[in-house]
């Protein structure tokens, strides 16, 4: 059986018959953390490991699982021909899943419409778009981590204020008001909690793609369970749990220099040093639905990614050479013309 898009249910393709997923406890469950020290230690009491069945793509080095009746496919990401192999993968559990939204017909469509818009896209590869292989349905991993802050500071705060100062301007006096700022030392404390700070945990896809297709709705995460995959394929992390901790310390670091401005008040603001203490941090690996159509055309690969809640689609942006040159041709028929008109009216 299959998750059906749209529905907690799981579908037979073949008869149709659904099996309803107990959803109640799922959405509860989702919200617990874990915690990041105990993780880091392999606490296996606070924190679950599983062992999978992953098989990474030789030419893009995604990591995908794969279940244990299949020996050959492709790439999702880049098409790539994978033979299965027996290679297995450690790796903290998942806990939390955002089931899909919007079944394939419904992803096709709007990647259609994406393209539709493209107009310096290849005919060739819009025509082959509509009429390639089925979308692939993906779980791309992702970490979230909360932690909360207190950051002690120094900076200045500049105040501006008004001198009048008279100057010589084409040979006459005049009076003019000139701006300056006054800075005056200051130093304080600035709290923050942060909640779900979101970290792609793929190399499979580019960041700006995945960035892209934000936001997603994390309030409706409902906990794993193998239901929900079913039918679809689930992307091992790449990005391990200290690593993704580091962006997710940058994004946090940036905020609270934000926060150190407004704190700080006045006209302008210089901010000295930040000494910021992290408590309660906890993290979830978490998985969010893509659709994603990888297609080579030309000796390229060129891949369209599709939100499985939103629709929102992103992707490489292909381009006709022939179109191209059309388009300058006729803006430079277009400019002679303009010339011309202009020279006839003069």
């Amino acid at each position: 059986m299959m998750f059906d898009p749209g529905d907690d249910q799981l579908l037979c393709p073949n008869c149709g018959n659904t099996e309803s997923i107990d959803t109640a406890h799922l959405r509860l469950e989702a919200i617990r953390e874990r915690d990041y020290y105990s993780a880091l230690n392999k606490l296996m009491d606070r924190v679950e490991f599983e062992v999978t069945r992953v098989v990474t793509c030789p030419n893009c080095s995604a990591q995908t699982e794969f279940a244990d009746h299949e020996q050959a496919k492709r790439c999702p990401f880049c098409d790539t021909a994978v033979v299965t192999d027996t290679g297995t993968h450690r790796h903290i559990k998942p806990s939390a899943v955002l089931p899909f939204e919007l079944e394939e017909r419904e992803a096709r469509g709007a990647m259609t419409r994406w393209l539709g818009g493209l107009w310096f896209a290849p005919n060739g590869l819009k025509e082959y778009a509509r009429k390639g292989r089925k979308m692939n349905g993906i779980y791309v991993p992702y970490w979230t981590y909360d932690a909360d802050t207190r950051s002690a500071y120094t900076g200045q705060r500049g105040t501006h204020y008004y001198e009048t100062k008279t100057v010589t301007r084409n040979g006459k006096r005049e009076q003019i008001r000139v701006r300056k700022t006054r800075w005056r030392r200051t130093s304080g404390h600035v709290r923050r909690w942060f909640d779900d700070v979101l970290v792609l945990a793929s190399k499979s896809l580019p960041k700006r793609y995945t960035d892209d297709l934000e936001p997603w709705d994390l309030t409706d995460l409902h906990a794993y369970t193998p239901e929900y995959i079913a039918g679809f394929r689930a992307e091992g992390y790449q990005i391990e749990l200290t690593t993704g901790f580091d962006v997710a310390r940058t994004h946090m670091d940036h905020v609270i220099r934000g926060d150190v401005r407004r704190d700080i008040g006045g006209d302008e603001q210089r901010v000295g040093t930040v000494d910021t203490q992290l408590d309660n941090i906890t993290f979830k690996h978490i998985l969010l639905p893509i659709w994603l159509a990888a297609y080579k055309y030309r000796g390229r690969t060129f891949r369209f990614v599709v939100n499985g809640r939103t629709g929102k689609v992103t992707g490489e942006r292909p381009y006709s050479a022939w179109k191209i040159a059309f388009a300058i041709i006729i803006g430079l028929i277009l400019l002679a013309l303009l010339v011309y008109l202009i020279s006839l009216n003069q």
